[in-house]
């Protein structure tokens, strides 16, 4: 497995009694960070089910597999800087996750993709990184995440059954339905969310052996919002204004995330990280 050559080593000096620490003498002290990375990553077939916190120890084991050369927070219980924007909830796929991680030594984006890449779970993709100046107070990458779109694979219902109780969906002005959390039931409007929304018209057969024949396609952009509405409210709301129930589970992937244009469409979030640096190459 490709790694790169040599790991950004901290250490820890103790001093004598009664001197105070000084800031390199703290412990497990790490070097400043001087590269900061925006990554994108999927999340593709049997690891939709991981939680998010199992997702994130499975990341950092495999940064430290390719042996990255990670910045650590400073204390007595260092963590490599990790930063997540907007991870998806278990139980869905996706192809637009975002992470942010800085660096003690400044590598190629490109080349970090293929090592960190060869490094993750089957089912963890590694997709794309964008350099981005550190230290600079730019624009956070979570304040470019407005919405989401998703496309949710429902199948044994029809395309024109889904078309009928989407419509039915969209001319509403509320549609509350209820999730489950920790504190209880909890009662949230997933119309509200709901920006733009299609249903594709392409005839696709259904890819569960349980459920052989019609698989109908929601593509559903969706604002984020608190509390956030996820690709299971939408199908609570097509089941309440339309008693649309899909014979077996609908799978949902998160195709984009990004800020919304005037037409509901997306913008690719990492999009002004590459002018800049085109710019700044240029």
């Amino acid at each position: 497995m490709p790694a790169f050559p040599r790991e950004h080593h901290r250490t820890s000096r103790i001093p004598p009694e009664g001197v105070a620490l000084t800031r390199d003498d703290r412990p497990n002290p790490s070097a400043s960070a001087v590269q900061k990375l925006r990554l994108r990553y999927a999340k593709r077939g049997p690891l939709r089910f991981t939680s998010h916190r199992d997702v994130a120890r499975a990341f950092e084991r495999a940064l430290r597999r390719a042996r990255v050369p990670m910045a650590y927070s400073q204390g007595f219980n260092p963590h490599p800087k990790v930063s997540w924007i907007g991870a998806s909830p278990t139980g869905v796929a996706s192809e637009a996750e975002y992470v942010e991680i800085q660096l003690v030594e400044v590598l190629e984006p490109d080349e970090l993709v293929r090592v960190l890449d060869a490094a993750m779970p089957p089912g963890l993709d590694l997709l794309e990184a964008v350099g981005v100046p550190v230290g600079t107070g730019g624009e956070a990458l979570a304040d470019r995440m407005e919405a989401s779109r998703w496309r949710i694979e429902i199948p044994g219902v029809a395309s024109d059954t889904l078309k009928a109780a989407w419509e039915g969906l969209v001319a509403a002005e509320v549609v509350e339905v209820e999730r489950l959390t920790k504190h209880g039931m909890r009662t949230i409007d997933a119309r509200s969310a709901i920006v733009t929304g299609w249903v594709e018209d392409d005839p696709v057969v259904s890819p569960s052996t349980t459920q052989p024949g019609p698989c109908g396609i929601l593509v559903v952009v969706v604002r984020q919002l608190t509390p956030a509405v996820r690709p299971d409210d939408v199908l609570s709301a097509l089941r309440v204004v339309a008693a649309l129930e899909p014979p077996v589970p609908a799978k949902a992937t998160r195709m984009a995330q990004g800020r919304l244009d005037d037409s509901g469409g997306l913008s690719d979030p990492l999009a002004p990280d590459r002018a800049a640096r085109a710019s700044a190459c240029g």
